[in-house]
């Protein structure tokens, strides 16, 4: 049994590897599992995958909603707010101490080490829920993509002003297909090629994109009008839908940074020397510098290029309708990338359930036994049922769920507004506060009190203003309507 639990090892929270094991060569950590071998390199490619999805893409709408003043202001400030709350969970990796400590391997276990109680479930909730949610997101987000080539060859050959209406549900069938096989992929630690290649994917779509827009500036827009608070009361919008617009641009913002579902597995990836937390610095130093330069790049240039009406995404929304053999490959770059990033999400969730089950039923042959296969030119692979079936059943629902409410990605919104707060502010903050006992109403407490609850704010405005767009998608909702 210990063999197969070893085999069947996750990387989130699995069985302790057995030291018997040190005749096969490998060598291990502190905790007796096999030795880490992430570096600085693979944990930046992780969290570059999980941070810059396509929604970079619709920064220049965001910015648009704020104007010149308050968007670049906005985009700083929560850069600056995820990277300082990241520093803050990284050193939580360890309890009692960030060097020498115990390690934790998921989120739960260092709330669970260093508050504990209920805040345990509730982080739970937030985050599985949070990863359950983006998944699902990322199938749509990616079936759009995928529609968007057809469509921009559709117009290509046809003119602009052509309807080329598509549907969206043979590609997400296709996206599902994908990811069956890599959910094959068994835990967290075998994913940094695959991050790295989503990596670059998301730079060369963020690039094609920022491109595109500089062209379209130096090429000259007369007709677009931008302004320092952005789209115009009367004339853009009404009141009313500059406030929700405001709200909801606030929170697409302040949600683009955050990675804090992941940060932990991520860092439990890295090696021990040098110490995890301060590799995890820097790594979440280089991730969140280098999306903010692009978010800010997308943003202010796509905005300049498009202003008050910049569309939602200016790939697939077809901001950009030439070069048209352009526009197919940022959109293939896009699809890539989801694909690579729905694993960065989906493993922690994985990791989670089987670990759940392989404790509870140790002596299920089903749960918990490896067989070797060997695959042509791939050498030999070891397929548990248990994993092959419920990794396989997950993809298949998420697809479903996909399709079934392709407006998920306001869904998503509110979503974001619920686990921002807890994940990104809240839980970091507390435990900062508990690891390094910092005394109650003392300067250092009070700026962090304050600094939560502005975020709280946010959260609750954001998700206001998601509840108001949901409420306007379910009027002219149409089960399975071809885009």
């Amino acid at each position: 049994m210990a063999k197969e639990y070893q085999k069947n090892s996750m990387y989130i929270a699995q069985p302790m590897e057995s030291l018997e094991t040190g005749h096969s060569g490998k060598s291990f950590d502190d905790d007796g599992r096999v030795k880490r071998t992430g570096t600085m390199l693979t944990a930046s490619a992780h969290i570059i995958t999980a941070v810059i999805g396509s929604g970079v893409l619709s920064l220049a709408w965001a910015i648009a909603q704020l104007g010149w003043v308050a968007g670049p202001a906005v985009l700083l400030a929560f850069s600056f707010i995820t990277y300082f709350t990241s520093t803050l969970l990284a050193d939580s990796y360890r309890c009692p101490g960030p060097v020498h400590g115990t390690r934790n391997y998921t989120y739960m276990a260092v709330v669970r080490s260093h508050l504990g109680g209920l805040k345990v479930q509730l982080c739970g909730l937030a985050q599985y829920g949070n990863l359950v949610g983006v998944t699902i997101g990322y199938t749509i987000t990616a079936s759009i993509s995928m529609v968007a080539v057809k469509r921009s060859n559709c117009f290509h050959k046809n003119g602009h002003n052509v309807k080329c209406s598509i549907s969206n549900y043979p590609f997400m069938a296709i996206f599902a297909g994908i990811q069956i096989i890599l959910s094959q992929i068994p835990d967290f630690h075998e994913l940094s090629w695959l991050s790295i290649v989503a990596a670059v994917m998301s730079f060369a779509y963020s690039s094609i994109g920022l491109g595109l827009s500089i062209a379209k500036v130096a090429g000259g827009n007369g007709h677009v009008r931008t302004s320092l608070t952005g789209t115009t009361v009367g004339v853009d919008v009404s009141g009313m839908d500059k406030v929700w617009r405001s709200f909801q641009a606030i929170g697409d913002i302040a949600f683009a940074y955050a990675y804090s579902t992941v940060l932990i597995e991520i860092q439990d990836t890295l090696k021990s020397q040098p110490a995890e937390n301060k590799v995890m610095k820097k790594a979440s130093f280089v991730g969140v510098t280098t999306t903010t330069v692009f978010y800010v790049l997308c943003g202010c240039v796509g905005y300049a290029a498009f202003g008050n009406n910049a569309p939602g995404n200016f790939l697939t929304g077809f901001g950009f309708y030439e070069p048209f053999w352009l526009i197919d490959f940022a959109n293939v770059c896009i699809a890539v990338h989801l694909i690579g990033a729905y694993q960065v999400f989906a493993q922690p969730l994985f990791g989670f359930v089987e670990k759940h089950y392989s404790q509870k039923y140790p002596d299920n042959k089903f749960i918990t036994t490896e067989h070797a296969v060997n695959i042509p030119l791939c050498g030999s692979y070891n397929i548990n049922f248990f994993r092959l079936v419920w990794r396989t059943a997950y993809v298949v629902v998420t697809a479903l769920v996909a399709m079934i409410f392709p407006f998920f990605n306001d869904f998503l919104g509110l979503i974001g507004a619920a686990s921002f707060y807890p994940l990104t502010v809240y839980f970091p903050i507390e435990m900062h506060i508990a690891q390094n006992k910092i005394p109650k109403y003392s300067f250092s407490w009070m700026w962090l009190k304050i600094l939560s609850w502005a975020c709280l704010v946010v959260s609750l405005v954001a998700a206001a203003g998601s509840i108001q767009g949901l409420a306007q998608d379910v009027k002219t909702y149409k089960p399975f309507k071809t885009q």
